[in-house]
């Protein structure tokens, strides 16, 4: 059984079952995805819809991104606020927009089950975004910060790669788990177009909703694949840019 990390696929359905082909995808195989389902490309509803048909054949998780929450409350509710419009919700709604009731009412009920955050027998952690609670996820404050935060990565990447672990001056947030496993801050922004490390933390986010691919990443062997860059699927789009 391995354990595979999805990253940020942000509306790019057309790039999913290519990405899961390449990797060799089996029954067997647990899939982790890190959320922000949607908001960049044309096919909302379309990976939402693969993405339900997936937990129907493979074990899957699914965790909580802060363009999930965003969407998820437009759905509820109706209300929207013009920063969402700006980041890819504005795609989103246009997606929306042809589809029936039912199937909005099963896309309401994927967004509600999201879980912020899943941490594995050998504690590795897994969420969107990050936390802040130097005791861990269990005493975060604010559930919203397991999805919007970025003082994780950035933090991370600061780190002097030399610090030993017992050092006074070592993170204590970071202690508490032998992995950590986020997305939601695309690697284009360092430079980077696969997954990367800093201290325990891994950055799956390879900039699927600009002009990079989507990734997948075997937590033990960190064997990856990548999908073509999923702009090249919707020619005449722009996603996020």
């Amino acid at each position: 059984m391995r354990t595979l990390v999805i990253g940020d696929i942000h509306a790019g359905a057309q790039a999913l079952p290519q990405v899961l082909e390449r990797a060799g995808v089996k029954k067997d195989d647990l899939l982790i995805f890190l959320g922000d389902y949607v908001d960049g490309w044309s096919e909302a509803v379309e990976t939402v819809e693969y993405l339900l048909k997936l937990q129907d054949i493979y074990r899957c998780i699914f965790l909580r991104g802060n363009h999930d929450d965003l969407c998820y409350h437009w759905l509820e509710t109706g209300e929207h606020n013009p920063l969402w419009l700006m980041n890819g919700g504005e795609a989103t709604i246009e997606s929306y927009e042809k589809a029936d009731e039912e199937v909005k009412k099963r896309h309401i009920s994927f967004y509600r089950s999201l879980r912020n955050y899943y941490l594995d027998n050998k504690k590795r952690l897994f969420l969107h975004a990050g936390f802040t609670n130097l005791k861990g996820v269990d005493f975060e404050y604010f559930s919203k910060t397991f999805y919007w935060d970025r003082t994780l990565w950035e933090l991370a990447l600061a780190l002097d790669p030399g610090i030993a672990k017992d050092s006074i001056y070592y993170p204590k947030r970071l202690l508490h788990y032998s992995e950590i496993y986020i997305g939601h801050t695309p690697l284009s922004k360092i430079g980077k177009s696969v997954p990367h490390r800093a201290a325990n933390v891994w950055n799956i986010d390879t900039a699927a909703a600009y002009k990079g691919p989507l990734t997948i990443i075997d937590t033990d062997t960190k064997e990856f694949w990548q999908s073509d860059a999923v702009y090249s699927f919707y020619p005449g789009e722009n996603g996020r840019n």
